[in-house]
């Protein structure tokens, strides 16, 4: 039986997880993804898939593939002030390649930041429309002097593959737990690295138990990943007797659980009882002698 000490024994491995992902540059496509899912790899038996650019996914196209070397915006004293290799969140992601010089008020139109949050550096993507754009925090941008500015994105969009990784831990039933976590996003650690850290342990307790229900753990890009799989996937959705998508599950705030549409169905009430005893156990600990855990 997989317990909460079993879980909270993988704490550090986990953030030690997070930490060698966390400055991958991770897009829909991409060699990101690619090094993220060799290193979830070590942890966890996963098979790793490649579907071509240009594949159709029911009424969608696997798009080209997407990567970055460096991407700067030099002021005209040669100074880097946004700097890609500072922040990756810094680029649009799939931004096209640039290499050009221009005014401030024609770089500001390629610009993106949060007024109302001005110490923040927006995710920005651009997926679907060939265009290119830098993040920054709005300080930073209001700071902006008037001048020339040196703009170069060092990418490439280019026929390749979408990748996506596969666990899958058999179990004493054919019928499988369909556990989806998406690998699309760069340095964001509440979204979703610790989904990737969490579902990576899950499975790696799991391979050592005995288990009722097949288990499958799928590790791809948000919305595309996922139609790609039940594209490839079709003749096994029968099979599928639970389903679970593993996000948002690293910040301050208490867990949730959205419910399935099926209602007073066996995933609802476990995951249900799930988090009550978690809540329970919050308790209890925060009234202790030592606290939490």
């Amino acid at each position: 039986m997989l317990t909460f000490t079993d879980l909270d024994d993988a704490r550090q491995p986990m953030y030690e997880l997070v930490r060698r992902l966390f400055p991958l540059c991770r897009s829909i496509t991409g060699d990101g993804v690619r090094e993220t899912l060799r290193i979830v790899g070590e942890h966890i038996p996963l098979t790793v898939h490649e579907v071509a650019s240009g594949t159709k996914v029911f009424d969608w196209t696997v798009p080209r593939e997407w990567n970055i070397h460096d991407a700067y915006i030099k002021d005209a004293q040669g100074h880097r002030v946004v700097d890609f290799r500072v922040n990756n969140l810094h680029i649009v992601s799939y931004s096209a390649p640039v290499h050009k010089t221009m005014p401030l008020s024609e770089l500001q139109q390629h610009l993106h930041s949060l007024p109302d949050q001005p110490d923040l550096i927006p995710y920005r993507t651009s997926y679907y429309e060939e265009t290119w754009g830098f993040c920054l925090s709005h300080r930073q941008r209001q700071a902006l002097p008037d001048g020339n500015y040196d703009v170069v994105i060092d990418s490439t969009l280019s026929d390749g593959s979408l990748t996506y990784g596969e666990c899958l831990l058999l179990g004493a039933s054919d019928d499988e737990v369909l556990i989806y976590t998406h690998t699309c996003h760069p340095s964001l650690a509440n979204d979703n690295l610790a989904g990737i850290a969490v579902c990576t342990f899950l499975a790696r307790r799991l391979v050592s138990v005995k288990r009722r229900y097949s288990y499958r753990f799928v590790f791809a890009p948000g919305t595309i990943g996922s139609l790609v799989w039940l594209n490839r996937n079709a003749d096994r959705v029968s099979r599928i007797r639970h389903g679970l998508v593993a996000e948002l599950l690293g910040d301050a705030g208490r867990l949730r659980y959205k419910r399935s549409r099926g209602g007073n169905i066996e995933v609802n009430r476990d995951d249900e009882h799930a988090l009550k005893v978690r809540r329970q156990m919050s308790i209890i600990n925060m009234h202790s002698p030592n606290g939490y855990d």
